[in-house]
């Protein structure tokens, strides 16, 4: 090499300071390269949200940072946001700004107000125990449902949350913003369906989400259902009242990357919003499903008749493009006390037997996405009322002795007998009421045919009711 020691040396060091320029710029650009890319992925990085603050005499810098912040030394950090550069020594009627993602949050507690059949909860991995009505559930409450098992919960705000049978629902966030008061109630369901009646917000930073595998249903105000398939990992969302957004969940395996809208997010920024009468299924992974009308409310054949019969049964008129039905009975008529819920493909529902009482049921069409529509909801009277009769013809006469009695004889009972040619017992030969006794004796009856029936008659609590028995037939002949 050309030079000197002096010059070589002059020149390597040069060329070392070359190739660590070189390499420090490549580490450099593929340091901003990679940042650049992670801002793609994870998308633009949403504003700092705060919220104003006002002060009162006697008001320090250390007294809101203890009563509103997580933190109570976030009084530097709030003298350093406002510029206050005396925190003990705060007049009155300043505005100050609070960074909302700082401030302080303060557990609730749900209200079990209803529940039915088999319902357990547990809190977190603690072993499951019997859910009994009164008792509240906190955050990191799982509650479970079995076959005909129900229960409502009753949230700070008026807001009511209720799980239907063989549902599984854990309680994510129950919480309100110290300063400002505003709710934050995230739920998770892992299995099953969930019917939410959720109080209008009245605060911006209100939150209210019902949180799948699938899909996240964020609303302000509404009543809306909730159903997570997990055999086909899809969820189904119907929205009774108001509007609903539904976001996809964030998933495991990095696709569905949008975040769950977060408090005060308005509902028209997320990715789909569902109004009332409409919902949408979204399955697991996929993109939200677009919104469905739901099929309208179905009606009930003779609602109003008293169910008096060994079971509580109804039969549905026929609806245009349903592919099945689905009927509720509960003990009031927002459904919030349930006690059976049941699915059929025909017209007909049996629910078996039921104590006597006032129930309220509740009836909608399936359509072929398996949503299920707009809601009719009855009132009907549960009143057992077994009605037994028999008739016989008295040896070498034409006398025929007709016999009868009621289950429910403690309550006093009257009885009409009526006897026609017709089977529509239109111009009866016999038309007897008020009759105190289990029998009656018709003497002297020509021959033919003839249709018979006793008419049960009870008045109780200011209610009447009346049970026929079966029209029955004999012939008489010489």
């Amino acid at each position: 090499m050309p030079g000197g020691p002096a010059a070589r040396g002059r020149r390597a060091a040069a060329w070392l300071t070359a190739a660590c320029l070189i390499t420090t710029a490549a580490t450099c650009w593929s340091a901003a390269a990679l940042a650049q890319a992670a801002r793609i992925k994870a998308g633009p990085k949403a504003p700092p949200v705060y919220v104003s603050y006002t002060t009162h005499d006697g008001d320090t810098l250390y007294d809101i940072a203890r009563r509103y912040m997580v933190d109570p030394t976030d009084w530097a950090l709030l003298s350093r946001l406002n510029h206050v550069a005396a925190p003990r020594r705060m007049p009155a009627g300043i505005v100050l700004r609070l960074p909302f993602a700082k401030l302080r949050r303060d557990p609730d507690a749900a209200r079990v107000i209803a529940m039915s059949g088999p319902v357990e909860h547990a809190f977190r991995t603690s072993p499951y125990l019997p859910l009994k009505t009164g008792e509240t559930l906190v955050e990191g409450d799982r509650v479970r449902t079995g076959p005909n098992g129900f229960a409502t919960l009753e949230l700070p705000d008026g807001s009511y949350v209720t799980i239907a049978q063989d549902g599984e629902l854990d309680i994510e966030k129950l919480q309100h913003v110290a300063l400002t008061g505003a709710g934050d109630r995230v739920f998770e369901l892992r299995h099953g369906e969930v019917e939410s009646q959720v109080t209008h917000a009245t605060r911006r930073d209100d939150r209210f989400q019902i949180r799948s595998p699938s899909v996240v249903a964020g609303v302000r105000g509404t009543r809306f259902r909730v159903d997570y398939d997990g055999s086909t990992q899809t969820t189904a969302v119907a929205v009774l009242d108001g509007a609903v957004g539904v976001d996809p969940a964030i998933q495991a395996s990095g696709r569905g990357q949008r975040a769950a809208p977060a408090p005060g997010v308005p509902l028209q920024a997320s990715e789909q919003l569902v109004n009332a009468s409409f919902g949408n299924v979204t399955r697991s992974g996929g993109a939200v499903g677009s919104p469905i009308e739901l099929l309208p409310p179905p009606a009930l054949a003779q609602p109003a008749r008293v169910q008096d019969g060994k079971t509580v049964a109804f039969d549905i008129e026929p609806a245009a493009q349903a592919v099945g039905y689905r009927l509720q009975i509960s003990h009031d008529a927002d459904q919030l006390d349930l006690v059976r819920d049941m699915r059929v493909s025909t017209q007909h529902a049996d629910f078996g037997d039921l104590p006597d009482g006032t129930y309220f049921v509740r009836v909608a069409s399936t359509d072929s996405h398996g949503l299920d529509g707009l809601p009719n909801v009855y009132a009907f009277e549960r009143r057992q009322l077994g009605l037994d009769a028999s008739a016989s013809q008295r040896a070498g006469s034409r006398d025929y002795k007709f016999r009868w009695f009621v289950s429910n004889s403690q309550v006093p009972t009257s009885f009409r007998f009526v006897l026609a040619r017709t089977a529509d017992l239109s111009h009866p030969v016999v038309d007897r009421t008020d009759l105190p006794g289990g029998e009656l004796v018709v003497s002297d009856l020509p021959e033919g045919i003839y249709y018979w029936t006793i008419v049960a008659e009870q008045f109780e609590n200011g209610r009447f009711y009346e049970k026929s028995s079966p029209v029955r037939s004999f012939t008489l002949a010489r």
